[in-house]
């Protein structure tokens, strides 16, 4: 562990001279003991359990990441592909990407200056006091819910798939279910971290396969040339396009949960490393991935993408994503049970997770968390609009405008016109606002209105019903 001289020269807190900034906001934050200048008057229980969550180092860090990021994204988007046309798609998925990478350098930027934030709710507080910290609160918890909801069901979809069999779905979305519980339990990131590399062997070797399935498929076809194209496809609608592109906003989520993992690094200012190693990486394995699998497969091409891959391949492929599936999915279960088992024990040594009674909540609250994840996967069974409405309502927030925010109110230093370097990011941070607002708005908008059309058409199973999920 660390010593408190370590502690502070890692975190070089400066006063924030951008105009915006309260005082008495960063005053209602709850600065948790490590930061205290009382460390030695800690209990041996408080000292074990800080040690517990200040383990992760900036390769650790990028491996969380991962485990967070790159998992269902990569999934929808040779579908995203088809919808835009070749050309946006590739556009969309570098682009966002870029700009995905500069928010998360400015998220990492506040938690350097402000060490006391550590989940995205107390960002919140630095820039709308007790207001802010709810509504983030209440974004943040619910677009991890929506994200475990939506790991369950692509759980269910690849269990039916794989088996073939006449099982009710809802008894694979019970087992997924449960799969995710499990793998939810382990409370430190640092530990999660380990099956970080299974997690990310499994959806490189699953893209793998499908890239190499449809390939060989669109060789030996002897139906004709595959059919693609550049450009959007003839008479998309703007609900079609909105949902494609706030598909690709969800594959680059990652600044969401980063306040939450650089808090447990033992060298925050290292988080520079994990941001681009992770963001191009993204950026290639989407790219790559969307392209050639839309460029095998044409038009028809299914969300997820490894439903493409034909019959028997779509089997093997779904059987080694099953981990990417569920440790990615767990994941954000932890996030969230973290963040309200710290809130209502932030007091207490029960929130380290090293007691009797620490553990008897933490296993409720992740039984709690799961079963409305599951509720939330039967009641929007269709996985492309479960990702875009998601997107719409919260990663917009905190992948573009909310990150934006806090460039001008707690980063910036002088006036945004002082300086042509100024002036340059405060056009960036302008232009990533108004993203972020457009996606909100537009994105919401989209995505009710395609489910609405998709139960009105009948295209999708009902709630709770047994019929296979879209």
């Amino acid at each position: 562990m660390p010593s408190s001289d370590n502690i502070s020269s890692d975190y070089e807190v400066s006063k924030p001279m951008a105009s915006g900034f309260s005082e008495k906001n960063a005053d209602q934050l709850v600065v948790p003991p490590l930061y205290d200048q009382e460390l030695g008057e800690m209990t041996e229980q408080e000292r074990k359990g800080h040690h517990k969550f200040n383990r992760l180092g900036w390769k650790r860090l990028t491996v969380v990441l991962i485990v967070e990021a790159i998992a269902l994204g990569s999934l929808s988007l040779p579908k995203t592909f088809a919808t835009l046309g070749m050309v946006p798609g590739v556009l969309c998925s570098v682009g966002l990407g870029l700009i995905a990478i500069y928010t998360s350098y400015v998220v990492g930027q506040v938690k350097l200056k402000f060490p006391q934030v550590a989940h995205y709710p107390d960002a919140g507080t630095l820039l709308f006091g007790r207001f802010g910290y709810e509504l983030i609160n209440v974004m943040l918890g619910l677009q991890l819910l929506f994200l475990v909801g939506s790991h369950c069901l692509t759980g269910t979809i690849a269990f039916m798939t794989i088996t073939n069999s006449g099982i009710c779905s809802i008894v694979w979305a019970v087992i997924s279910a449960i799969i995710l519980f499990l793998l939810a339990l382990p409370p430190s990131f640092a530990e999660v971290a380990i099956l970080g590399y299974v997690d990310f062997a499994s959806i490189i070797i699953a893209i793998g396969i499908t890239i190499i399935g449809t390939g060989v498929e669109n060789t030996n076809s002897i139906g004709g040339p595959v059919v693609w194209s550049a450009w959007p496809k003839d008479g998309i609608t703007f609900t079609d396009g909105f949902i494609a592109v706030s598909n690709i906003i969800f594959a680059y989520s990652f600044a969401m949960c980063q306040f939450s993992f650089m808090d447990e690094m033992h060298t925050p200012k290292d988080f520079v490393k994990s941001i681009w190693t992770l963001g191009l990486t993204e950026m290639i394995i989407y790219t790559v991935t969307g392209a050639l699998v839309y460029a095998f497969v044409g038009m028809d091409v299914k969300s997820p993408a490894l439903l493409s891959a034909g019959h028997l391949l779509s089997k093997v492929a779904f059987g080694i994503a099953l981990p990417v599936i569920f440790i990615s999915g767990s994941i954000n279960g932890t996030v969230l049970g973290r963040l309200i088992h710290g809130r209502v024990y932030k007091n207490s040594p029960i929130r380290f997770i090293n007691t009797k009674m620490g553990w008897i909540t933490w296993i409720s609250l992740i039984a709690v968390i799961t079963v409305v994840a599951f509720i939330i996967a039967e009641v929007i069974p269709f996985f492309s609009d479960l990702l875009s409405i998601s997107s719409a309502l919260f990663i917009s927030g905190f992948s573009f405008y909310f990150p934006a925010l806090m460039w001008f109110m707690l980063i910036r230093e002088g006036k945004w016109y002082a300086n042509k370097k100024n002036l340059a990011l405060s056009a960036v941070n302008a232009f990533t606002f108004i993203i972020g607002i457009v996606t909100l708005v537009a994105g919401t908008y989209s995505s009710v209105d395609d489910i609405v059309n998709n139960y009105r058409d009948g295209t999708v199973r009902g709630v709770f019903t047994c019929a296979e999920p879209s």
